[in-house]
């Protein structure tokens, strides 16, 4: 078989990892890709919004399932764009059509969505530049802390808790009139403050049915004790240990079954990954947010632990055969670290020559913000989240403790990381 995953993060570096152990792998493309996938399979110059460009790779190379790591053409349309090309219509396509990528492309259409089919969440309200003036209002209403979050996509960096009103007013005008987020923050939902501990929950759709995937934990603040500013995501655990029998029952019950069947009531046919990003308010799970694709870093922790072979899966997605699968999951803990560059999630630099000093096993290393310099063969930082290193362990502080110590070999200039993943577990 012959595979084309898109992407050039760790996600996709993770997600490539694993395909390329199938032996029923012909061929893995990543496009793309980055210095770490590049060891796994070919990577391809190919922009992940050029449809037609992508399409015409796939009918060269006789590709025979397309992989969507990153949730831009999803949202964008690309699952639509096969299906609806007589050409490209028989190529299984792992990643939901557009109208369902809307629960992460909008946030308000996800809001809707959860409120149609019952599912827990927040109360929230939406404003734009048309009714700003409202919005203010609203927050001189209500009661602080303030949740504010762009409606469209903005990298995993557009929520903002504001702790008083006059910072939630002040927010509200930065993101809706001087386009913080970019059009992402066009429109702005207001979201009542859970009190709780998060986590992200995964399934694999098939448009039918569902497996549920190793649940994880990451941690989205920059700075240690979850102070400074949002980013993509700076490390994660697998599994979580609130995260017992007892509260999954209450997560596939009230969530995940609603979402499915939600789906399935509206004709939408999803088929692809579902993240759930849930908060734990006094043992009740809340939907905070929907995604179309896997975590990142969360899939650095939850893929290796799949015993499963991906393709097997990826292919009853396709086929809408799920239900006949048995998902397999490591007993192990994993823990994941993000290493970064010196200044993210704002301005940092480029082009940092990367060196391992000894060597990094038993963890593993997805590369995410890398690339390998043509004429020196050089790895160096090509990105704000420059790599994940990832590691088993009998427990939570076993796995750090080995990715902590690995993370001290690999040397850039202003490399940055948090030291306390998992401090609240």
């Amino acid at each position: 078989m012959n595979i084309l995953l898109l992407g050039s993060g760790a996600r996709e570096h993770a997600i490539g990892w694993k395909l390329s152990m199938s032996p029923k792998v012909t061929n893995l493309f990543i496009a793309p890709g980055n210095a770490g996938t590049s060891a796994i399979g070919k990577n391809i110059p190919l922009s992940i919004d050029d449809f037609l460009s992508i399409k015409q790779f796939v009918l060269n190379n006789k590709i025979n399932m397309l992989v969507v790591g990153p949730e831009d053409p999803l949202v964008n349309g690309i699952t639509d764009f096969f299906f609806n090309d007589e050409l490209l219509k028989n190529i299984s396509v792992i990643g939901p059509l557009k109208k369902a990528a809307m629960l992460e492309g909008s946030k308000e259409f996800a809001k809707e969505f959860m409120i149609r089919h019952n599912i827990p969440s927040a109360a929230y309200k939406a404003f734009s530049r048309n009714n700003l003036d409202e919005g203010i209002e609203f927050i001189d209403r209500s009661r602080p802390p303030f949740v504010l979050k762009a409606d469209g996509l903005a990298a995993g960096k557009g929520v903002v808790i504001c702790p008083t009103t006059e910072e939630a007013k002040i927010e509200l005008h930065s993101m809706i009139m001087e386009s913080k987020f970019g059009t992402a923050s066009a429109r702005v939902i207001i979201e009542e403050f859970l009190k709780g501990i998060e986590l992200s929950v995964f399934v694999l759709s098939d448009g039918k049915t569902y497996k549920i995937l190793p649940e994880a934990k990451d941690y989205k603040k920059i700075g240690e004790g979850d102070t400074g500013a949002n980013t993509g995501g700076m490390g994660s655990v697998s599994p979580v240990p609130f995260a017992d029998r007892s509260f999954m029952e209450k997560v596939e019950n009230r969530i995940i079954i609603p979402t499915i069947e939600g789906l399935k009531e509206e004709k939408i046919d999803y088929r692809g990954f579902i993240f759930f990003g849930l908060i734990n308010v006094k043992g009740d799970p809340f939907v905070i947010e929907y995604n179309c694709r896997m975590g990142d870093p969360e899939a650095e922790s939850v893929i290796p632990r799949i015993k499963n072979d991906l393709v097997d899966l990826f292919t009853a997605v396709a086929l809408q055969k799920l239900e006949k699968e048995i998902i397999v999951t490591d007993p192990r803990t994993t823990g994941t670290v993000m290493l970064v560059s010196k200044g993210y999630p704002d301005h940092y630099e480029k082009g940092k020559i990367i060196t391992i000093n000894g060597t990094v096993n038993p963890s593993i290393l997805f590369h995410g913000g890398t690339k390998k310099e043509p004429i020196s063969g050089n790895i160096v930082t090509n990105g704000g989240r420059v790599i994940a290193v990832t590691s088993f362990g009998k427990s939570i502080w076993e796995a750090l403790s080995v990715s902590y110590a690995n993370a001290t070999k690999i040397e850039f200039e202003g490399k940055q990381y948090r030291r306390d993943i998992g401090f609240d577990l």
